[in-house]
């Protein structure tokens, strides 16, 4: 036995209602019945969508985050490449004065691949940006 229930709505509601259970095969109380589970199924999907935006929101930070690393990485890498094949010569164990020549050459690197980063220039092409 299905339980009884009685409620108000208002007369466009009650029209709309009438209008659907008019039409052969529906009733009332099934229209109400399939409405209802609808809407008790379906209630926390705002709860849901708010909870996936702030995920996707901070997952797309994160990826943000990884691509400027890995265009850090790939630039010095590529121009690290660049100038050992351009400036590569045989040279006998290294004294201090070699050492502070190498020391300079690799603050020259670092400064150069942050211009690189910040001008937005790469070594080998653009990258696509989507």
């Amino acid at each position: 036995m299905k339980p009884r229930h009685n409620i108000y709505i208002d007369e466009d509601t009650s029209a709309g209602l009438e209008a659907l259970a008019a039409q052969p095969g529906s009733s009332k109380s099934a229209i109400i019945s399939d409405a209802l589970r609808h809407y008790i199924r379906h209630r926390g999907s705002p709860d849901l969508d708010e909870a996936l935006k702030i995920r996707l929101d901070r997952l797309s930070r994160e990826n943000a985050l990884v691509r400027r690393d890995l265009d850090v990485l790939t630039e010095s890498h590529a121009f690290f490449v660049r100038l050992y094949l351009t400036f590569n010569a045989h040279t006998p164990v290294p004294d201090q004065a070699t050492q502070a020549v190498a020391r300079d050459r690799f603050q020259k690197f670092i400064e150069q691949v942050g211009r690189q980063i910040a001008g937005g220039k790469r070594s080998f092409g653009e990258r696509d940006v989507t």
